[in-house]
């Protein structure tokens, strides 16, 4: 029996160096790329994205849209990890740990998205309270997210580490204040919300990781903090990837978050803190936006979906990548 044939299309960009950093080595795979002598040949492309048993797409969204449409091969499966298809019929959310359903659909689809880095922050956090309807469908939500540079893209990154300009550049920066963000809608649809959230995103000095915070005044739930935990910590356990952080009376374990804790990784981990007189909670959760929140997720959907999934791999990336 061969190994899947996987070709990354946006190999060099950020998200696509990575996930391939992630497949290098593996023996139960086999990555396709172009020859560099055909690298403007439209029609190597066209060729490996017909030859792969998966695809894994790493562009821009209009570009991933055509290169879905340039696949006439019924045996390709896709795995996008562009916004493209988030909120698409037909196509698969890439979070397995989502529901109990997920990862069935996932490995029986055939074309997957890959979450946003924001949004799996987010709807991490929402999904298992509006499945337990601790968090109505109708309630107004807002969401807070930091992430590093790395997440603005290549010319960003660039920016920040001397080799150019961009607006976006420098030690802290808040965005998107028309409050008009692509991972609002994919938010809600997954998240189990009737309306796009308030969303706020903010972009800082270092390179990756991220927080995504939720506040939620509990006198209009009519819940307590610990209930929003016990339905968190319900819903992930056993999950290997994620974690519900221990909670006692409003304190977690870690007082303190620093967004960089597990760059590198595809963890992800969530925290809840309530106020002294129990009023307020504060949802948040950390990750690598260039793991869970890409590529390492990316890697987990495509062993999710080609039934390799399991202890043998964590989907790190390696030191120096």
């Amino acid at each position: 029996m061969t190994n899947p044939r996987i070709f990354i299309d946006g190999e060099a960009g950020t998200t696509g160096l990575q996930i391939r950093a992630r497949l290098e080595g593996r023996d139960d795979l086999e990555l396709l790329s172009i020859d560099p002598a055909r690298r403007k040949d439209p029609g190597a492309r066209y060729e490996l994205l017909n030859a792969a048993d998966v695809a894994v797409l790493c562009l821009h969204d209009d570009v991933a849209r055509e290169a879905v449409a340039m696949i006439e091969s019924p045996r390709t499966r896709v795995l996008d990890a562009s916004s493209a298809h988030r909120t698409a019929d037909g196509w698969a959310y890439g979070f397995p740990e989502l529901t109990l359903c997920s990862r069935d659909e996932i490995r029986a689809a055939r074309f997957v998205s890959n979450p946003g880095c924001y949004a799996t922050g987010a709807i991490a956090l929402l999904r298992p309270l509006t499945d337990a309807g601790l968090l109505p469908h109708d309630f107004p939500v807002s969401v807070q997210g930091f992430s590093g540079y790395s997440g603005g893209g290549r010319a960003l990154v660039d920016a920040n580490e001397g080799r150019g300009e961009h607006p976006m550049a420098g030690p802290f920066k808040s965005y998107a204040l028309s409050l008009a963000h692509k991972h609002q809608p994919e938010m809600a649809r997954h998240g189990g919300l009737n309306d796009p959230p308030l969303f706020t995103p903010h972009v800082g000095g270092w390179r990756q990781g991220m927080l995504v915070q939720i506040p939620l005044h509990l006198g209009p739930l009519g819940v307590g903090a610990e209930e929003l935990h016990a339905a968190l910590t319900t819903h992930y356990d056993g999950e290997r990837f994620v974690r519900v952080m221990p909670f006692e009376g409003g304190r977690p374990a870690d007082p303190i978050l620093d967004p960089q804790t597990l760059n590198g990784t595809n963890e992800l981990e969530l925290f809840v803190y309530a106020s002294p007189g129990g009023e307020h909670a504060l949802l948040v959760s950390r990750l690598d936006n260039l793991g869970k929140g890409a590529s390492g997720a990316a890697v987990q959907n495509l062993d999710v979906m080609l039934g390799l999934e399991g202890a043998r791999h964590d989907y790190r990336v390696p030191e120096g990548v």
